[in-house]
C-alpha cells in the first residue's frame, strides 16, 4: 500500500529536425532543378523558331529583290494573300522604287495568345542605294511559318 506508482508512457522515437531539413532541401532542390529545366526547354523552343523565321524572311526577300514575285507570293499567309492577288502584288512589289538588297539586323520570336510570332528586322535598300528600317512580320500557319502584313 505506500507505494507510488510512477506512470511513464512508452518511449517515441525521435525524429530529429536534421532529417526534416535534409527532406526539405532535397524537395527544395527537385523543385529548382524543374524550374530549370522548364527554362531551358523555353530558351530552346525559341531559339529553335528563330532559324526557320529568319529562313523564310531571307527566302522571301531574296525573291522579292529578284523580281521573282510568284515565289515570293507564295511565302505570304492567307490573310496577305487575301488582301493581294498574284498579279497585284507582283506590280506592287515592281513600283519604284524596287527593293535591290537587304539585310536582317535581328529576329526575335514570341508567343502572342498560344500561337507562336515572328519579327523580322531588315534593311531594305532600294533602286538608288537608299535604305529604311522595316519590320518584317511572320507567322506560323499550316506546320509552316509565312510572311504577313506589308513590309514595304
Amino acid at each position: 500500500m505506500g507505494r507510488e506508482h510512477v506512470w511513464s508512457r512508452p518511449a517515441r522515437p525521435r525524429r530529429p529536425v536534421r532529417t526534416g531539413l535534409v527532406l526539405g532541401a532535397f524537395g527544395l532542390g527537385m523543385c529548382l532543378i524543374g524550374v530549370a529545366g522548364l527554362g531551358v526547354w523555353n530558351v530552346q523552343v525559341v531559339m529553335q523558331a528563330n532559324g526557320p523565321v529568319r529562313k523564310t524572311a531571307d527566302a522571301f526577300l531574296r525573291e522579292v529583290a529578284t523580281g521573282d514575285t510568284d515565289q515570293a507570293y507564295e511565302k505570304l499567309c492567307r490573310q496577305a494573300r487575301s488582301r493581294w492577288s498574284v498579279v497585284g502584288f507582283g506590280s506592287w512589289v515592281r513600283t519604284p522604287p524596287q527593293v535591290t538588297g537587304y539585310e536582317i539586323t535581328d529576329v526575335s520570336v514570341a508567343t502572342k495568345g498560344g500561337r507562336p510570332r515572328g519579327t523580322v528586322r531588315v534593311r531594305v535598300t532600294r533602286d538608288g542605294g537608299a535604305s529604311e528600317e522595316r519590320m518584317l512580320p511572320v507567322v506560323q500557319e499550316d506546320g509552316k511559318w509565312r510572311v504577313c502584313g506589308d513590309p514595304f
